[in-house]
């Protein structure tokens, strides 16, 4: 992103002189976000806007390891670890105590994800600062679909309920996620700003690279939401290779079924994020056959790498998908997934407008640019 095109667009004076503080998802560290491919990913949005705070402060849950990544950072980020050898559990209660006098400079407070978010609660309480709640999926809805035990979902809504509540404003990344949150639990409309997860659209790009023939690929993870024994179901009778890119619970049950259906599946571990744009580029089309989605990182990243995106007609999906514009919506059953794959691997006319389409989406509504602009008048707004 160009820097100054940036600041042209937005007046920061008035956060020049204010620090923000991020709380990190329950038991998430640096060491976790690089373990897992994530960290050139989840640390580039506050790289830029360290050019717009006085400060930032991370408070995470990994040691004094953590520290060795301050060199990826300007001087106004500081890495805050967990204080001795702690449980998370007991730290995530006692941090504002243990950060008394870091947190009393602090403007504003932010959570990452929902998990954790009573450590910034109970920091507002404490120095009386403002509260942003941002929520990457809606946590409660998330395990409703799940059809998870009763006793998970009364604590998720207890401590949603609490940061709700208490918060200045809230960050949800879907308009189905508002919606929930203003009916669950009485929210007023107003408080909650929708912002999509961003895209580095400079990374995510379309690439000169050869395409392997017939070739479908999936980013995500391994377990039902993901509807992927239908996907391979579908692909029986089909002359196509699907790759599976990611972990999960179900990895060893499809690979048992995709042998038994004799489909050609090729699986591959977590691809780093840096290296995906490569993985994604090598395919012709990207499926997703969610039964549910929030906002699919997945999904975006894939059309913003100009790939022909099938995606099934549910929540979180077909409200980016527009159907044979930028994208193909199919059903989760079987016979419409396969029927979606021949119709589009058949159709080099309609290929070609979903890529252009969809890589036009991404640029338009979900670069790093749009986004940063929409969290900092969020800031702003406090």
């Amino acid at each position: 992103m160009k820097t100054e095109k940036f600041q042209e667009k937005i007046k920061m004076k008035n956060l020049k002189q204010k620090t923000l503080a991020l709380f990190f998802t329950y038991r998430i560290s640096l060491k976790v976000w690089e373990k897992i491919g994530n960290l050139t990913r989840e640390i580039k949005p506050y790289k830029e806007l360290a050019n717009y705070f006085q400060g930032i402060y991370f408070f995470t849950y990994g040691d004094k390891e953590e520290l060795k990544y301050q060199e990826l950072f300007s001087k106004n980020i500081k890495i805050f670890p967990k204080k001795w050898n702690l449980s998370s559990s007991f730290y995530s209660l006692f941090l504002p105590f243990f950060y008394k006098n870091e947190l009393k400079k602090v403007d504003i407070l932010k959570t990452n994800q929902m998990s954790g978010s009573w450590v910034a609660v109970i920091a507002k309480w404490l120095y009386k600062k403002k509260l942003v709640v941002r929520c990457g999926y809606e946590w409660l809805s998330f395990l409703e679909n799940q059809k998870k035990p009763l006793w998970k979902r009364i604590i998720a809504k207890f401590i949603e309920k609490i940061a709700y509540k208490n918060a200045d404003k809230i960050i949800l990344t879907s308009e189905k996620d508002k919606k929930f949150v203003v009916k669950k639990f009485k929210i007023k409309p107003e408080k909650i700003e929708v912002i999509p997860n961003y895209i580095d659209t400079d990374l995510f790009k379309p690439l000169n690279l050869p395409k392997e023939k017939n070739s479908l690929i999936f980013v995500g993870r391994l377990e039902e939401q993901k509807n992927l024994f239908n996907l391979i179901e579908a692909i029986t009778t089909l002359p196509v290779k699907l790759v599976i890119v990611g972990r999960g619970s179900l990895k060893e049950k499809l690979k048992s079924f995709a042998k038994e259906k004799n489909a050609k599946v090729e699986f591959k571990e977590n691809v780093p994020n840096e290296k995906l744009p490569e993985e994604l580029n090598k395919s012709e089309i990207f499926i997703l056959p969610s039964f549910y989605e929030g906002c699919p990182k997945a999904l975006l990243e894939a059309m913003s790498c100009g790939l022909p995106c099938i995606g099934t007609n549910v929540e979180g999906i077909k409200d980016i998908i527009q159907h044979k514009e930028n994208g193909y919506l199919c059903e989760p059953d079987t016979k419409s997934i396969r029927k979606a794959i021949l119709e589009v691997l058949n159709n080099k006319n309609l290929q070609q407008k979903i890529s252009q389409n969809a890589r036009k989406t991404i640029l338009e509504k979900f670069s790093l640019e749009k986004i940063l602009e929409k969290e900092i008048k969020t800031y702003q707004s406090l």
